[in-house]
């Protein structure tokens, strides 16, 4: 997770995966934690105040698939403005022993910046301190070179590029599709978040269910509770589950039973709702001979519009861009 940018907005089960097997090949030349992996340690939400609705207010089964269907194609809406901002992201990491001790922490900041269309990552502490001298000039050098590419960048590179990533949001498109039709939604309550009534959606797996879509084989694999703000159709939060083994790269990963995801998110300048909070437990497996436990949390704040007619020609405007 250190070397790029995962965005996490509400899609959120295929984000689950890219956070986690990052995760799992940055911690991959970790000392091995002991465990039982058939044991699965879940970080639980909050207690919330779920209030469940009367007889005659309920959400019919199709009135929550169109629902969904609708948030899903908001949230492709939100994670494309996610990147007209600027932002902190403050990372704590926990590894754990195999009865769920903490073993280590370390806490990292970043601020995360948009260099010539791409998201990037530029660690400004650790534990609470600035980078010493010399770690911190071997970050300014590593976005200086991706400033300088891209400054050089051919106009056949820049194409290809280009269509990479559209290719990628169109994936993105195809998978949030087909969420609705991959469970069996039922109507918990409404709740109040941030001020703002919610509806309160649980989602599990529908037996039969065969995805088009790559990605899509995931989803029987995770259950979840949905948080939907009433007013604007947005998944406000979201609380997965994984529910059965998820095999990543070739089966060079697994992420077990129990590993969970958490997210939340807030409204920002009345036009898009975007990552504030993010716990993950993670138990996985890699290369079938490491174990090992992670927790993580991670906040999101200080959201500030980038003006995309701006240019970041190096590191001069990285550091005022913050």
């Amino acid at each position: 997770m250190r070397s790029s940018v995962v965005s996490l907005s509400l899609l959120s089960l295929s984000s689950l995966l890219l956070l986690t097997g990052t995760l799992c090949f940055a911690q991959g030349s970790a000392e091995a934690a002991p465990g039982d992996a058939s044991v699965p340690k879940v970080v639980t939400a909050p207690a919330s105040s779920v209030v469940a609705p009367p007889a005659h207010a309920t959400l019919s089964s199709e009135e929550i698939k169109s629902l969904i269907r609708q948030a899903a194609e908001k949230d492709i809406e939100n994670d494309k403005k996610q990147r007209d901002y600027t932002y902190s992201e403050r990372v704590e990491e926990h590894k754990l022993s195999g009865h769920g001790e903490v073993k280590s922490t370390e806490i990292r900041v970043y601020d995360v910046l948009e260099i010539y269309g791409e998201q990037m990552r530029r660690l400004i502490s650790k534990d609470g301190k600035p980078l010493p001298d010399k770690e911190a000039a071997k970050e300014d050098e590593r976005i200086q070179k991706v400033i300088d590419h891209r400054k050089t960048e051919s106009d056949s590179d820049r194409a290809k590029r280009l269509k990479q990533e559209e290719k990628s949001r169109e994936e993105a498109r195809e998978f949030v599709k087909e969420v609705a039709d991959a469970y069996n939604f039922s109507f918990v309550g409404t709740e109040s978040l941030g001020g703002r009534d919610s509806y309160v959606i649980d989602a599990e797996p529908r037996r039969g269910f065969e995805a088009k879509t790559k990605a899509g084989k995931i989803l029987p694999k995770f259950r979840f509770r949905l948080w939907l703000d009433r007013e604007e159709d947005q998944w406000v939060k979201l609380d997965a589950t994984c529910v059965d083994t998820v095999s990543l790269f070739m089966f060079l990963a697994r992420i077990h039973k129990g590993s969970h995801l958490l997210i939340e998110t807030t409204r920002v300048n009345d036009e898009v709702w975007l990552p504030q909070h993010v716990a993950v437990h993670l138990d996985a497996r890699v290369a079938l001979l490491k174990n090992f436990d992670v927790d993580e949390d991670l906040t999101y704040k200080d959201y500030k519009k980038f003006h995309a007619e701006s240019k970041i020609v190096g590191m001069e405007e990285v550091k005022e861009a913050r």
